[in-house]
C-alpha cells in the first residue's frame, strides 16, 4: 500500500531499528548501550518495526527506517538490512526503508547497495562516520558512492558531536572529528548527482553545515537528534530563508520522540509558510514520493 501523502502531517526522516524483530540487541553492542542509558539518563526501549509503523501510523507520520553497520570500527555485528527492508515493505502504508553499508566493505559494500534498491527497494542509505571510523571524503568510500549515485538514492550522514560514547572511558574510541560536516563538502562537489542529507545541528560546525547546505544544490540538512528549542538562532534563520527547502524533520526516535519534537517545533521560532516545507513537502521531493517531484 502506497503512502497517502495527503493526509500525512509529517515524514520523519531520520529513526533506528536497532531490534528490528523486537529482540534484545546482540550482546557485543551491550557496553555500548549500557553507557548511553547512563550518560542519557534514560533506558532505550526499542520497539520491532511493526511496532514502531503501529506508533507512526497513529499519528500520521511517514517513518524513514534504518540501523547502522558498524562492523569494521567497532566489531558490532549490524542487523539485517535485508530484514529491516522486507518488514518496512510489510508496512509500506508508513515506512520506507533506508540500509547502511560500512564503507570499508569496498566493492562487496557497492555491489550490495545495487542489490538492497533493485531486489528490496531500499530508499536510501545512512553513514555515521564517528562510529564507522572514517572520514568522508575518503576515496576508500568512492565506489561505495558510485554505486550509490548510480541508484539516484539520497545518503544520509551524521554530523556534529554524538552521544554515542559520551562519558565512556575514551569515548568507547569514537572520534568526533569524522563528522564535521566539511568533508562533505568534497563529496558534495564529486558526486553532484548523489543526493546528501547531513543529520543534526552540526554542533560545533553548525556555520560550516550550513555554509556547505547553502553552497552545494546536492546537500540537505536534517533537524533530527536535539529538540527544536535547543537549535542554534543562526539555523532557525538560514532555515526560515537561504534552505528552507533544503531543510527535513528528523526525530531521531528512539531518542527523542515525534511528539516531543513536534510540540518544541511550534514555538522555535520558524515561519508559519516554511513549516509544511519541513515537516512534509521538503521530503516528498527529495525521496521523490510523488511522480511529478
Amino acid at each position: 500500500m502506497p503512502l497517502d501523502l495527503d493526509n500525512l502531517i509529517a515524514i520523519d526522516i531520520h529513526t533506528h531499528a536497532e531490534a528490528p524483530c523486537g529482540t534484545h540487541a546482540w550482546e557485543d553492542a551491550r557496553e555500548l548501550q549500557e553507557g548511553m542509558a547512563k550518560y542519557f539518563k534514560k533506558e532505550f526501549q526499542q520497539p520491532s518495526i511493526p511496532e514502531m509503523a503501529q506508533y507512526y501510523r497513529e499519528r500520521k507520520i511517514a517513518v524513514v527506517v534504518f540501523t547502522v553497520d558498524a562492523e569494521h570500527y567497532l566489531g558490532h555485528r549490524r542487523y539485517s538490512n535485508e530484514e529491516i527492508a522486507e518488514l518496512a515493505n510489510q508496512n509500506s502504508d508508513i515506512m520506507i526503508p533506508f540500509a547502511s553499508i560500512d564503507p570499508h566493505k569496498g566493492l562487496l559494500g557497492a555491489r550490495e547497495a545495487r542489490r538492497l534498491v533493485k531486489d528490496f527497494g531500499v530508499q536510501g542509505f545512512k553513514f555515521h562516520p564517528s562510529v564507522q571510523g572514517f572520514h568522508p571524503d575518503d576515496r576508500m568510500c568512492y565506489p561505495l558512492y558510485e554505486a550509490i549515485q548510480e541508484t539516484g538514492k539520497p545518503a544520509l550522514f551524521h554530523t556534529g558531536q554524538t552521544g554515542v560514547g559520551s562519558g565512556m572511558r575514551a569515548g568507547f574510541r569514537i572520534k568526533l572529528e569524522y563528522s564535521n560536516p566539511m568533508y562533505l563538502d568534497a563529496v558534495a562537489a564529486d558526486f553532484p548527482d548523489m543526493p546528501i542529507i547531513m543529520a543534526h545541528p552540526s554542533f560545533p560546525w553548525q556555520e560550516e553545515a550550513l555554509a556547505v547546505c547553502q553552497h552545494k544544490p546536492n546537500v540537505y540538512i536534517d533537524l533530527s537528534g536535539w529538540s527544536p528549542k535547543y537549535f542554534p538562532e543562526i539555523l532557525v534563520r538560514y532555515s526560515n530563508s537561504l534552505i528552507k527547502h533544503k531543510v527535513l524533520f528528523g526525530s531521531d526516535f528512539p531518542a527523542i520522540t515525534p511528539d516531543r519534537w513536534l510540540k518544541d517545533f511550534e514555538t522555535a521560532g520558524f515561519r508559519d509558510e516554511v513549516k509544511p516545507l519541513i515537516l512534509k513537502e521538503n521530503a516528498i521531493k527529495l525521496l521523490k514520493l510523488r511522480p511529478e517531484a
